[in-house]
């Protein structure tokens, strides 16, 4: 064996024993045969205090149980463990956490005859750990927070319930894409007088406050003109003065929407509609057919000067359902890169295959199929549908 320098002898037993780390080593039945002052420091002891007894003796109860059942099998049977979590406790009660590894001096037979263990000080790795749990705490408290808050925000943007007039059912459902966001899409049922109502639903382009701005003005200014103005064209056009008033053209804030009034008369009702840009609704007759609603070239409010709105009337007798729906729907992904729901006229089909039908039935069966997109519903999606039953007349 080689014989270090005599010069040096001092430097290592130096190094040994004020190295920045903590060194202990233990004979094969565990107790400690030998510390560095190092640890010694940590543990604020007495280098008597620690020889002669059990390495198990500095742990905790817990770690005690985790260094017995699984590390000391572990080193025993490989050689080595690296860079286990324990904490060390003091003769005085302190606790010290500690990175450890150590291996195991064997003679040539292979007996194990020392086990050699060094300790690394955790303190500020633990205090920054502990930092990192607490801040995830704090982030997912203020996540929770703004969850409510959004939900909160959404749910004020769209009625409690709707109010159809005797003699009709309706039906609405809102789908949120993402809790975080508040969705542009909105919708209404309300009555206008004794025997009108009024309806709308739309899409705000864009999300979050900004969008909940637009969508809060548009519901509340569509129902002021509606009681001014029987005529659904005047709303729109009403609606588009008031968003391009309120907004910056360079910072334009614009929607598409669909708006009508219902009036009672013979046995059923009379609706007129009136489109700004939005998909065209679906119509389900009691004889088992079911087609769009056609309003083109109605373009999108707020955005464009001098826009034009476009309408029609159709009849709604007993057993008829108007569904009225956002481009969250139809433009739902179905498969690999741009492919979506309607791309075929995939969203007639399902409502053929369902005609005749009633509010409760379609909304229903168009949240099952929503929820059936998962993450390819990308965007909110919204739909109402409104309707007499089969066998209805109305007062």
């Amino acid at each position: 064996m080689k014989q270090l320098d005599p010069a040096l002898q001092d430097t290592v037993e130096d190094l040994y024993d004020n190295a920045p780390c903590g060194y202990l080593a233990t004979w094969p039945d565990g107790k400690i045969a030998g510390v560095n002052a190092t640890l010694l420091a940590w543990l604020e002891c007495t280098r008597e205090q620690l020889v002669g007894k059990q390495f198990t003796d500095l742990l905790t109860a817990g770690g005690r149980i985790h260094y017995e059942t699984h590390f000391a099998p572990l080193l025993f049977s490989t050689g080595e463990m690296d860079s286990v979590a324990l904490d060390f406790v003091a003769p005085g009660g302190s606790r010290l956490p500690v990175f450890v590894t150590a291996n195991v001096r064997r003679d040539p037979d292979g007996t194990a005859t020392l086990v050699r263990i060094t300790a690394i000080d955790a303190r500020e790795r633990r205090a920054y750990e502990r930092e990192l749990v607490d801040e995830r705490r704090r982030a997912e408290r203020e996540h929770t927070r703004a969850q409510l808050l959004v939900s909160t925000l959404q749910r004020s943007l769209l009625p409690p319930k709707l109010l159809p007039p005797p003699g009709l059912d309706a039906d609405a459902y809102y789908h949120t894409a993402s809790s975080d966001d508040v969705g542009g899409d909105f919708y209404d049922m309300f009555p206008l007088s004794d025997d009108r109502w009024g309806f709308f639903l739309g899409d705000v382009c864009g999300k979050g406050s900004e969008a909940a701005v637009v969508t809060s003005l548009t519901r509340y200014t569509l129902r002021a003109a509606a009681v001014y103005d029987q005529n659904p064209i005047a709303v729109l056009h009403n609606l588009d003065a008031v968003l391009n008033q309120e907004f910056d053209p360079q910072d334009a804030r614009f929607c598409t929407v669909v708006f009508g009034i219902l009036s009672r008369r013979d046995g059923g009702f009379d609706v007129e509609l009136a489109s700004g840009g939005h998909p065209p609704a679906l119509l389900s007759k009691a004889d088992g057919t079911a087609r769009y609603v056609e309003t083109p070239g109605g373009q999108l409010v707020g955005i464009l000067p001098n826009a034009r709105f476009v309408s029609t009337e159709l009849r709604l007798e007993p057993g008829d359902t108007f569904v009225l729906y956002t481009d969250g729907l139809t433009e739902a992904r179905t498969g690999q890169g741009r492919q979506r729901f309607d791309d075929h006229g995939e969203l007639l089909e399902f409502a053929s295959r369902r005609s005749p039908t009633t509010p409760t039935d379609i909304v229903g069966a168009l949240r099952e199929l929503m929820e059936g997109f998962e993450a390819g519903l990308e965007d909110d999606a919204a739909v109402m549908a409104f309707g007499m039953p089969a066998e209805s007349s109305t007062p």
